[in-house]
């Protein structure tokens, strides 16, 4: 029996690794599509690392010691600014088309719940919702007349679900906006007012509510800064 389960582990272990290659694959392509100038920059991190670690060892009687030493430092600096610019370049890929905020609320794999769309203008402005521990965050993206739809989306809340924390988002990037890059951020620094078992149940009572049926932009999209790499 050990052996069957042995075998079964491999397929998936083979999944994750083509899976991973995959993400990679991706994050490069967008990377030296939207941010080509970041090759030169991780370029020039390699080397320096490498040339400090030389430096240093050099006054310490130790060249080849420190370079070698240096080189994992220099792989790991280099990699860091992969991961932050293909975290730029997926925004920059997806930031023009309908459906963007969407798309960046959706990446966040933990404590939100987003429904897309619950709101849409002829003028393609639209509103989303999201449920999470700071309440129920209204995410409008668009024109000015955005905050139209907001104040209506508001209200139905209110009808459904009284009581419930109201937060009001607008992506953009003028005054008083939430760019699209920093929206993921901006909603975990929101301040915590539910409890899990009452993000549950308000994301039950809304259930009923929906949202519409509309595209979401597709590719690799990051989580946050912190993230290793962007999945999709």
């Amino acid at each position: 029996m050990a052996l069957f389960k042995r075998k079964a582990k491999a397929p998936k272990a083979e999944g994750d690794k083509q899976g991973q290659m995959q993400v990679l694959k991706d994050a490069f392509g967008l990377t030296r599509k939207h941010r080509p100038i970041s090759f030169l920059w991780m370029a020039l991190s390699f080397v320096v690392v490498i040339c400090l670690g030389i430096i240093v060892g050099t006054k310490l009687n130790h060249p080849v010691y420190f370079a070698i030493i240096s080189l994992p430092l220099a792989v790991l600096v280099t990699f860091f600014i992969f991961t932050r610019q293909a975290n730029t370049a997926a925004f920059l890929s997806i930031q023009d088309q309908m459906g963007a905020g969407a798309s960046v609320l959706m990446a966040i794999r933990k404590g939100f719940t987003t429904t897309p769309a619950v709101s849409v203008a002829r003028n393609q402005d639209m509103v989303h919702r999201s449920v999470g521990r700071p309440g129920i965050v209204l995410v409008g993206e668009g024109t000015s007349a955005v905050r139209a739809l907001l104040q209506d989306e508001r209200r139905k809340m209110e009808r459904f679900v009284p009581g419930v924390a109201l937060n009001e988002v607008i992506v953009g990037d003028g005054s008083g906006q939430v760019p699209l890059r920093k929206l993921q951020k901006h909603l975990k620094k929101l301040p915590k007012k539910l409890s899990k078992d009452q993000v549950r149940e308000v994301r039950n009572r809304l259930k009923a509510v929906g949202g519409l049926s509309m595209p979401i932009p597709k590719g690799p999209m990051p989580m946050n800064r912190n993230t290793k790499m962007p999945k999709r």
